[in-house]
């Protein structure tokens, strides 16, 4: 399994990107409006959850890391899980590359290659309130914001309201 845009290639995580995946999950910047810091447990169980071959009939994310075609350079993760009938998408990219414009390049190959090759046509996201990146991203997208469900999630022993985007239609 391969996505490719002009600037990017997205293959599923393998064992190799251990080092890339738990320095997302570990990076404050990265996290700060996703998650507490989770444990090495924590993470160690997230990324060996990824690992199996997906299909779509998989439980499990689908994670597909996300490289810099011009230098070989993997810069962050991006996939969705099913669940039922829409898939929930998600992804988290190295500081260093947030602003130039990867986030919404990724996120577009992996819905249109989702509607080509699966016919997935319903996607959702929850994102945490204050999260602006990752929202624009969205919108970027074609997701639209849908709800908002006040004091939803604590990071940092905080409570935020959880933003709650769907896109319906792929436009190709």
């Amino acid at each position: 399994m391969k996505i490719d845009t002009d600037r990017l290639g997205m293959t599923q995580i393998t064992a190799e990107d251990w080092e890339l995946f738990q320095s997302l999950n570990r990076d404050s910047v990265v996290i700060s409006l996703c998650f507490d810091e989770p444990s090495s447990e924590e993470i160690k169980a997230s990324f060996e959850s990824r690992l199996p071959v997906w299909n779509k009939t998989s439980k499990h994310w689908l994670c597909l890391t996300i490289t810099l075609k011009d230098t070989g350079e993997k810069i962050g993760v991006t996939g969705f899980r099913i669940h039922d009938g829409a898939a929930e998408v998600g992804f988290l990219i190295q500081p260093t590359y947030h602003g130039l414009g990867y986030g919404a390049e990724s996120l577009k190959a992996l819905l249109e290659w989702a509607y080509q090759e699966h016919d997935l046509q319903s996607f959702n996201a929850v994102v945490t309130e204050g999260n602006i990146g990752s929202e624009k991203v969205l919108t970027k997208c074609g997701f639209t914001l849908k709800d908002v469900m006040p004091n939803a999630y604590e990071i940092g022993g905080k409570l935020y309201a959880d933003h709650i985007y769907q896109c319906e239609k792929i436009v190709l």
